[in-house]
């Protein structure tokens, strides 16, 4: 135990991906600042953060790393150290990736980026989570809910949650499922969304 009651902090880091002007940088900035601007400035450079955060009252200390657009996800170390954009993405301890709900072209390039990291790397204790951003535009969906749940559902590990980084809805929860998920893998503290499973599970098998 450390001097402030919490187990020893546990260091991870936390890739966030997707198409340009999907407001990747704006939910990290909404998360750790609790700030917005309207101004739109795409960088060819990765952004760090390094926020801290309490789960089940185990310290992680994050490092989020707001990327760039990239053509793709790099399959090996050497795609990796050929373009520093990609450069230690694949020894991430979660990925984000975010698309634009308005937006089918963002989606597909997120879908596209999901395989290549499937594809990539073994998966089995890297918490996935698909954002769909942008909520506030609700109204001009371009994006149906049936294919992104029918995408998440072959990820046994992949979340999807909605948000609004300019209005503030839903950051905290996705970091907080997000980070649920990675103390479930650390510690065996299950996430809300399988919380929910087991105990529908558990009521189908107590009625018949």
């Amino acid at each position: 135990m450390t001097s402030n009651g919490y187990t020893d902090h546990q260091k991870v880091t936390i890739v966030i991906l997707g198409a340009p002007g999907v407001g990747k940088s704006s939910i990290v900035k909404q998360f750790v600042h609790h700030t917005f601007t309207e101004d739109y400035e795409p960088s060819d450079d990765k952004s760090f953060y390094f926020p801290s955060v309490v789960i089940n009252e185990h310290v992680y200390d994050l490092k989020i790393v707001d990327c760039p657009y990239i053509p793709y996800f790099p399959s090996n170390s050497l795609q990796e150290w050929s373009d520093f954009r990609g450069f230690n993405l694949r020894i991430a301890t979660a990925y984000v990736l975010v698309y634009d709900i308005t937006s089918e072209e963002s989606f597909s390039y997120m879908k596209a980026l999901r395989e290549q990291i499937l594809d990539s790397r073994d998966m089995h204790d890297v918490p996935l989570i698909i954002v769909g951003n942008k909520y506030d535009l609700a109204d001009d969906r371009g994006v149906s809910r049936r294919d992104v749940i029918n995408m998440v559902k072959k990820h046994r590990k992949c979340i999807h949650v909605e948000c609004s980084a300019k209005y503030n809805w839903h950051i905290i929860f996705l970091f907080k499922e997000l980070m649920k998920a990675i103390d479930h893998i650390d510690y065996g503290h299950k996430p809300t969304a399988v919380r929910v499973q087991d105990a529908l599970r558990r009521n189908r098998c107590s009625i018949m």
